[in-house]
């Protein structure tokens, strides 16, 4: 391996050389990977300890549903949580790729009812 200071930028049959911002070494060889992926445990969501509530209506025919994401990733912590949350709007749902999906839009039912179980929470979108 080459030193920071004199390495590749571009290899005929590869092209273009990218570089890890943090270590500046190759990404296929980045020694801080590990580290990231520790800390990452899901893409796309934040792990801040902010619980977000956000609605959607994206591919569900415009009908609108709650998504409550930034919750811990415990199995059996989402499913009784979503079963509390369910029953408290009188809705149905479903807990999908750890993020709790809530029938019709209840962000200003479910922001209280979070903060009381301990949540921080934080409107998302509009």
């Amino acid at each position: 391996m080459a030193p920071p200071d004199r390495r590749e930028v571009y290899a005929t049959g590869i092209g273009r050389v990218s570089y890890c911002k943090r270590c500046s070494y190759p990404v296929a060889e980045c020694r801080c990977k590990e580290q990231r992926d520790r800390t990452v445990a899901r893409p796309g969501l934040p792990q801040d300890g902010w619980v977000r509530l956000a609605r959607e209506t994206k591919g569900r025919g415009g009908k609108a549903v709650t998504l409550i994401a930034g919750l811990p990733q415990d199995e059996a912590l989402l499913a009784e949580l979503a079963q509390t949350l369910k029953r408290f709007c009188g809705a149905g749902g479903s807990v999908e790729d750890g993020v709790i999906v809530i029938q019709g839009d209840h962000r200003d039912r479910l922001q209280p009812k979070l903060t009381a179980l301990g949540y921080k929470v934080k409107r998302a979108g509009g």
